[in-house]
């Protein structure tokens, strides 16, 4: 690049047989001498050396000689001035290219160098050349960096003794910006805008002066570390070659290439690469992904979200973060923190615990544990003030003051410090925690945060955890869940793929591997579909625990399509301060279509077991419909069952209750809702005792009997055909589950029958 070629900048001063009103013995500003009848200067037509040339009698400890005319000075050009002088008598002098800086406006630009180096004349009549280099950017080379000038009036000095005659051949000024920049006509250098690169300076202003007059180049930054004092955004393209650093609330914003790679280029560190550019993909609004092009990030620490953010509490745009792994370096920074203190928990205020002692030490997001105290609950919020800790969820049993366990899991990605995060995204990410972290921590409220096409890979405690309301819509798609615990007894571990707490979560097509559970839900009209969890071990007689723990008595849930292996559905209301029917009860789930298997299970093995944790509650809305169960290796005796550890079920009270249209294999007992048996009397008797045979869902009752028909003829002791009908008294037996069909007469024969535990509206 070449301004005089390109631009047909005018650098060249006219040469001194034009005249010496242009040439000035002072600063070279208007008004100040010249050495057009000065005394001390005169014009020589015929030099046998220059030709035309000036002759300068030095008088004044610094002779200057200095065009008037104002030689532009642009960002990123670069000027060589050369000039060739002889002495002809006298005491020799020094000599050096030197210069006025001056600013738009016709000021002064000071703290600049305006002296190049010195050559000393060592004799007379030898002709001696000076040269020096002028430019915005301080690069090798450079004599006199005037990064913020506009013009200057250029020529040269003479140092020294006075006394000596001295000839000046015409000054040449030339634009020699091809030797400093590789690409001129694509690249804009940072350095030629004033940039310093020392990692003190504040190059801010530098940087943002460069994408102001790139028009569409590329800003290239440098070898060097430049300190960014603000804010920065480029509108440009721009290449790192150099690193920046700024203060933990300043951003850097890339338009035209905001990606992961290109900050870990500007900041040379993977860990705060991605903080910036998560921090900008927060505050630049043009920006709805960052694309971490395929690389893996290593985490020394948590990822504390909300410190990289710190301007924003709250953020409810669509993003997407996508293409990347994430992976902790081992060390004590991802050791979980463990606090027990003394509470108090009143269910009249059950959100929360108050009279905590220690409480400074308690975080939020922590996991808390104790007497009465349901799976997955969590710190809400902390209040040092006033003692208090709010809850994620309710205690069924914890009413009074007694010790909690508060464990604050470290996870890759924390949003807890964050009051609201929606519409978030993460898509096709790894998460490969690696058995020393959990993945994420999602933020204490929010709406329609999203994973999708990610692998969570051997979490340490959890992979994704809400610790609030932040889970409000939910979807976990297309994920895979391996675990670290893999090797272990299905009861001897603790790590769950993730957990929810509010509503309208859609989990789908998910594929998890040997955790303790698969999730626990507490939140209501959720849609658990098409997923694959199994949770066996290598015993040969192995236990078997709840997979996918629904945690709300009325859920409102469809579970359908699932694969479910070595593991059931286990539907509670631990998260209930008054697990004690009050309301709506149990009901409001749907169950079907999906695949049961149990490989080397126990005997009492099951597939769906309800729990209820406090007493007087039934089953009003229950519809079990076209599932597998199939046990392998050692047959169960039931696919169902209510775990009475703390309260049993009315059965009285139940209703609407389906299950139907189920396959079974290696079952025993065939679990349905109507039961549609066969019963054959073989001697005459007046009343007949049908036994369900707890084919009845839960062991319920013999309540309604639907239909009864005869198979064959019935018929009386003298072998007569009875056309009589019979009626039928329910609940019968020690266990109500026998009912009794009463004749006439006493009669044998043989009846299809359809009986219910419940109410069928």
């Amino acid at each position: 690049m070449n301004k005089v070629i390109t631009d047909g900048l005018e650098l060249m001063p006219p040469s001194f047989s034009d005249g010496l009103d242009v040439w000035s013995s002072g600063d070279g500003t208007p008004g100040s001498d010249t050495y057009d009848g000065s005394g001390n200067g005169a014009y020589i037509p015929a030099d046998q050396d220059f030709g035309a040339a000036l002759e300068v009698v030095k008088t004044s400890s610094v002779q200057q000689v200095r065009y008037m005319g104002e030689t532009t000075i642009l960002p990123g050009c670069y000027l060589q001035v050369t000039a060739r002088v002889k002495c002809l008598s006298g005491a020799l002098p020094d000599v050096r290219i030197a210069g006025w800086a001056g600013e738009a406006g016709g000021g002064h630009l000071g703290g600049v160098t305006e002296v190049g180096p010195s050559v000393s004349l060592t004799g007379y009549g030898e002709v001696f050349e000076v040269t020096a280099i002028i430019g915005t950017g301080q690069r090798n080379g450079v004599d006199m960096v005037w990064a913020d000038a506009n013009y200057g009036h250029i020529g040269l000095d003479l140092t020294g003794s006075n006394g000596g005659v001295v000839r000046i051949d015409d000054i040449e000024i030339v634009d020699i910006t091809d030797a400093f920049l590789r690409d001129m006509l694509g690249i804009v250098d940072v350095r030629d805008y004033g940039a310093i690169g020392d990692g003190v300076t504040d190059d801010s202003d530098a940087f943002e002066a460069a994408d102001d007059d790139a028009d569409g180049r590329e800003v290239l930054v440098t070898a060097g570390t430049y300190f960014l004092g603000g804010n920065v955004t480029f509108q440009n393209q721009v290449r790192f070659e150099g690193t920046v650093s700024m203060a933990e609330e300043h951003r850097l914003v890339l338009q035209k290439n905001f990606d992961y790679p290109t900050y870990v280029d500007a900041f040379g560190n993977e860990e705060l690469a991605f903080k910036k550019a998560f921090q900008a993909l927060l505050n630049y609004p043009d920006h709805t992904s960052l694309d971490l092009g395929g690389r893996r990030i290593a985490l020394t620490e948590p990822v504390d979200l909300h410190a990289a953010v710190s301007n924003r509490e709250t953020y409810e745009s669509r993003v997407v973060v996508h293409n990347g792994l994430f992976f902790p370096v081992s060390g004590a920074n991802w050791d979980d923190d463990v606090v027990t203190s003394q509470a108090t928990y009143d269910t009249d205020d059950a959100s929360y615990l108050t009279n905590v002692a220690n409480i400074g030490a308690i975080q939020v997001g922590s996991l808390v544990t104790g007497n009465g105290v349901g799976r997955e609950v969590y710190v809400h919020e902390v209040d040092v003030g006033t003692s208090t800790v709010k809850l994620s969820a309710q205690l069924f049993d914890a009413q009074g003051t007694q010790e909690y366990t508060f464990t604050r899991f470290k996870y890759l990605l924390d949003f807890s410090g964050f009051e609201k995060i929606s519409d978030f995204v993460f898509d096709q990410i790894d998460f490969d925690c690696d058995g020393d972290a959990s993945a994420v921590l999602l933020a204490p409220s929010g709406v329609l945060v999203q994973f999708q096409d990610c692998w969570i890979k051997r979490p340490k405690d959890r992979g994704i955890t809400s610790h609030g309301a932040g889970c409000q819509g939910l979807i976990i798609d297309r994920c895979n869940f391996e675990s670290d615990e893999a090797g272990l007894r299905t009861q001897d571990r603790k790590s769950l793929c993730f957990n929810t707490n509010k509503n309208d979560c859609k989990v789908r097509n998910n594929r998890a591997a040997r955790f303790r559970h698969f999730a626990v839900m507490s939140g209501t009209g959720s849609i658990v579909a098409n997923n694959h969890w199994f949770m066996g071990d290598n015993e040969a007689v192995g236990v078997r625990l709840g997979g996918l723990i629904v945690a709300h008595q009325n859920p409102m849930t469809t579970i359908s399509g699932n694969y479910i292996d070595n593991n059931f559905v286990e539907w509670t209301n631990e998260h209930d301060a008054d697990p004690s029917v009050s309301g709506y009860s149990f009901g409001g789930l749907t169950i079907n279509s999906n695949i049961f298997t149990s490989v080397d299970g126990q005997v009492s093995s099951r597939c769906i077991v309800a729990k209820p944790y406090g007493p007087g509650h039934y089953i009003n809305g229950l519809n079990v419909q076209g599932n597998v169960f199939r046990s392998f290796g050692q047959d169960f005796d039931r696919v169902d069952e209510v775990d009475t550890t703390y309260a049993e079920f009315d059965y009285d009270r139940m209703r609407r209750i389906v299950f139907e249209g189920n396959t079974y294999h290696g079952i025993e007992f065939e679990t349905q809702n109507p039961f549609v048996g066969e019963f054959t009397q073989a001697s005459e008797d007046e009343t007949w005792t049908i036994d369900t045979e707890t084919y009845l869902p839960f062991g319920g009752r013999a309540k309604n009997i639907d239909a009864v028909m005869a198979v064959g003829p019935i018929r009386n002791d003298d072998n007569d055909i009875v056309f009589a009908q019979p009626y039928a008294q329910p609940e019968q037996g020690a266990n109500d589950d026998q009912f009794y069909l009463v004749w006439p007469e006493p009669v044998r024969g043989t009846v299809r029958y359809s009986v219910r535990m419940d109410e069928p509206s």
